[in-house]
């Protein structure tokens, strides 16, 4: 920890500096026109060596907002440190020459190294909230800030990851040779539907392992335009896979548990995609028994499962447990202006709708800003709710003294 306090302490000016700027938001449009036909390393690093700063910036200055005991957690110190690292090595490029070729290697590195330390700041930021929790508790106002604090320090990492990813892909070694056509990581003409049916098979794998059985799917499409024809989005399929996956396994979990016993078998999971003008539309939909009204919003708070949590193993992947997979895939969904519903009949099932904007050139990044705006969110105290608040736990009828006149 003294490094990280030396660190902080030498670039802490550097840090309200560049957290003065707000980011600058692009389209897919935008990513994919510079990719396509005016890729320029030199360009790339020009805007990198500024950008990719400011946005640090702008999340490490909100770090600071949360409580005390909260950033004094060991998981939130090792992100913070992870940060700094990187936003000092990056300092280091603020006045190199783009015509230096060393330079542009050197960067192409750096982002790489970068890329590789920042890999697990999720779990590990989601590890720092579960010991405070488990340590302190939380009350109704820090939960709420906790919960705002989380989308934007989630949505910053996906943004911080595109544009290393996009340089990395552009101008690396690392291009993906089973997918020549893509620029970056976005796919110009990418089937929707194929995109689904992968989401599909690797959850169902999962699935099998956990429970030795699977419900099958079934696939719609239907494109207003041109309704015999599969459809195709300019997108990061690996954006949509994440959240495909995190769906079809909520609703694999919910389907196998309620109907594993059940003579007629698994009913099936279907997906139905649907293109208008405005909107790209996905919605999977189970009868895995839904979920009450209630319980709806918490199942977008990053500490809330249904599932047993379970151990962090190598290699492992689980079915379900941390409680951070539908808020990060929601997130996935807004970051391009999109949204991830969530719709459910208790005793019947979820319908889960992904929304993606129809056009590239209206699906900008959705940033965070470091302003005054977000430092109130912080610092003030939340009033009396202005509408009645009934208990959380619905009352056991048969238990009330009161009797309905009739």
């Amino acid at each position: 920890m003294r490094i990280f306090t030396y660190l902080l302490k030498n670039a802490s000016p550097k840090i309200e500096y560049y957290s003065r700027f707000s980011p600058s938001p692009l389209s897919i449009k935008q990513f994919l026109d510079f990719g396509r036909d005016n890729a320029c390393e030199k360009t790339s690093f020009m805007f990198l060596r500024k950008e990719l700063p400011v946005r640090l910036a702008n999340t490490m200055r909100e770090v600071n907002l949360l409580p005390d005991k909260l950033l004094s957690q060991p998981s939130v110190r090792l992100v913070q440190k992870w940060y700094m690292q990187s936003f000092v090595e990056l300092l280091d490029y603020e006045n190199r020459k783009p015509e230096d070729c060393e330079a542009l290697n050197d960067f192409l590195e750096l982002l790489i190294e970068i890329r590789n330390r920042h890999n697990d700041v999720v779990p590990t930021m989601a590890q720092g909230v579960i010991e405070y929790k488990e340590k302190f508790g939380f009350d109704p106002f820090i939960s709420s800030n906790v919960q705002y604090f989380l989308d934007r320090f989630y949505t910053n990492r996906i943004s911080f990851r595109m544009l290393i990813n996009q340089h990395t892909l552009l101008f690396g070694d690392d291009t993906n040779p089973a997918h020549p056509k893509h620029f970056g990581s976005i796919d110009p003409a990418c089937s929707v539907a194929e995109v689904v049916r992968d989401a599909y098979d690797t959850a169902k794998m999962l699935c099998e392992k956990f429970y030795l059985d699977a419900p099958e799917l079934q696939i719609e499409e239907f494109d207003m335009k041109a309704p015999k024809k599969p459809i195709q989005a300019v997108y990061v399929p690996s954006h949509l896979f994440h959240m495909l996956f995190e769906l079809f396994k909520n609703s694999m979990r919910a389907t196998v548990e309620l109907h594993e016993n059940s003579e007629q078998g698994l009913p099936p999971i279907k997906a139905k995609v649907t293109l208008g003008k405005e909107d790209l539309s996905i919605k999977i939909s189970d009868r895995g028994g839904g979920v009450p009204l209630r319980k709806i919003d918490r199942l977008f708070n990053y500490t809330y499962s249904t599932a047993p949590t379970p151990s962090l193993q190598p290699g492992s992947v689980p079915l379900a447990g941390f409680g951070y997979g539908l808020p990060i895939s929601r997130l996935y969904a807004r970051y391009f202006q999109g949204d991830l519903k969530l719709y459910s009949m208790e005793g019947v099932g979820t319908d889960a709708v992904i929304y993606l904007k129809a056009l590239s050139s209206e699906s900008f990044e959705r940033l965070p800003v470091f302003n005054k705006s977000a430092w109130r969110h912080y610092t003030t105290t939340p009033e009396a709710d202005d509408w009645s608040n009934p208990s959380t736990e619905p009352r056991d009828a048969s238990k009330s003294n009161f009797k309905a006149n009739r």
